[in-house]
């Protein structure tokens, strides 16, 4: 972008952002790459002279303003520097460069035409935080418009931006307004030159209806003098339009029925604040942005306070959600804990002669009992062939009877008696297993309700599950 003129030394001009009649704006950059904005004031100052009344009244509203930074805002624009320029002898003032776009920007397409309330509430809280912040060090913006607030990309932020009117005289200020100003965000007291911290809760009010309903109280639909002057006259005189009726014709068709219901519960605290900014009296408006900040806080936090009904309705739903939800966790529990019966379960009627078995107790009896089996086999035949060849023939005179008491006394050699020990305890003990898996069964079926049947005899049979 080709320098248009020099604005000073280190600080070199890139061309300008925006031009209107309090002046205009430029994006400067410092030596290196730190890029700032100039607000350019259309008014030269020839003489560097404290008895210069333009150059004295110049420094005073820059050393008033300087205090704004004394203390960083999060939502208020820095100012860097301030002076005349070298060519022209124009005053300026230097402020950081904020990238993102402002408000109006956010208007138009491809963004919706209104704002969301989550969106519309944290706009409402930081740009309230800006002016109070500045009017508590006595500084007063008188140019507050949708154009003068941008949204920081790196920060999130809403960031209140030019305070090129702040810096004017009285004339100047009354110049500038009656032939270019944004006469949709003036207050009336601004049409006869007077700027006051009311003036700034004013413009601060249009800016909060304009996000709501989608459009100012009073658009301009020209920019001749016959329709500047029909809107001055509608913000002295007529009466603000209803900005939910503005909101409900402006809902986006992109939104779900549900979110447009939603998007049309705006907070009564919050409409009645935004009246009241409005209020064409400045003594009936809030009187600096220190108290309307503090309406903000208030009537976010009271919200519920003020509608009891509201409450009520919130305490039911709430209710109501938390006793559905243990409802749920409790079904889910008993279900969890409840084991179904088999429709053939519960369409057989219940006999008691018979042993029902599950299958994997099944498989488990047969595999014990083939193991037995092979056991046997092992015992009977490989072991006993074993211990023939190896015992020595043992006389059989040796062997005492006992007739009275009809027992063996087992010779010297007793491997072949431990062997058959061996085999009882082991048919014993298959034998437990067994009659444990059958009393298990037995139990089981007890525990079920009975069918009155005609009796019957008795019958083994096994059925398998």
């Amino acid at each position: 972008m080709s320098k248009v003129f020099t604005i000073t030394e280190g600080l070199e001009n890139l061309g300008a952002l925006r031009t209107g009649g309090q002046g205009s704006v430029y994006k400067g950059r410092r030596t290196g790459t730190v890029y700032t904005a100039i607000k350019l004031m259309p008014t030269p100052i020839h003489t560097e002279n404290k008895e210069d009344k333009n150059y004295r009244n110049f420094q005073n509203e820059v050393a008033k303003l300087q205090k704004v930074n004394e203390q960083p805002n999060p939502n208020v624009v820095k100012i860097m520097s301030w002076g005349l320029t070298d060519s022209g002898s124009f005053p300026f003032i230097e402020m950081e460069y904020i990238e993102g776009p402002d408000l109006s920007e956010l208007l138009q397409p491809p963004h919706e035409k209104i704002f969301t309330l989550k969106e519309l509430i944290k706009v409402a809280d930081q740009l309230a935080g800006a002016l109070a912040h500045c009017h508590k060090v006595g500084v007063k913006h008188g140019d507050i418009k949708s154009n003068n607030v941008k949204y920081n990309i790196h920060t999130g932020n809403y960031m209140l931006l030019d305070f090129g009117l702040a810096i004017m005289t009285e004339e100047q200020r009354r110049s500038s307004i009656r032939h270019a100003g944004a006469i949709e965000f003036m207050a009336p007291e601004q049409h006869e030159g007077h700027m006051l911290p009311q003036t700034d809760v004013y413009s601060y009010g249009v800016i909060m209806y304009e996000l709501l309903a989608g459009e100012v109280p009073f658009p301009l639909t020209g920019n001749g003098e016959t329709s500047r002057n029909s809107i001055m006259l509608a913000h002295m005189e007529s009466a603000i339009p209803d900005p939910l009726s503005k909101r409900k014709e402006n809902l986006p068709e992109s939104w779900a029925h549900q979110k447009q219901v939603q998007e049309m519960q705006v907070p009564y605290w919050l409409l009645r604040i935004i009246a009241r900014c409005l209020e064409k009296d400045p003594q009936s408006r809030y009187a600096s942005g220190v108290e309307l900040q503090e309406a903000i806080v208030n009537g976010s936090l009271s919200a519920l306070e003020d509608h009891p009904q509201q409450q009520v309705a919130l305490n039911t739903n709430a209710l109501q959600a938390e006793n559905e939800r243990l409802q749920a966790q409790l079904l889910q529990y008993q279900q969890s804990e409840t084991v179904p019966l088999n429709e053939r379960d519960l369409e057989t009627e219940y006999d008691g002669s018979k042993v029902v078995l599950a299958k994997p107790l099944f498989f488990l009896f047969v595999t014990l009992l083939i193991l037995f089996m092979g056991f046997s086999v092992y015992s009977a035949f490989f072991k006993r062939d074993a211990r023939l060849t190896e015992l020595p023939v043992t006389d059989s005179s040796k062997i005492q009877v006992d007739t009275s008491a009809n027992e063996v006394i087992p010779p010297d050699n007793t491997e072949q008696y431990d062997a058959e020990n061996a085999r009882q305890r082991a048919k014993d003990s298959i034998k437990k297993v067994i009659d444990s898996v059958f009393r298990a069964e037995k139990a089981k079926q007890d525990a079920k309700p009975k069918v009155d049947t005609v009796q019957s005899e008795p019958d083994t049979t096994v059925t398998i599950n």
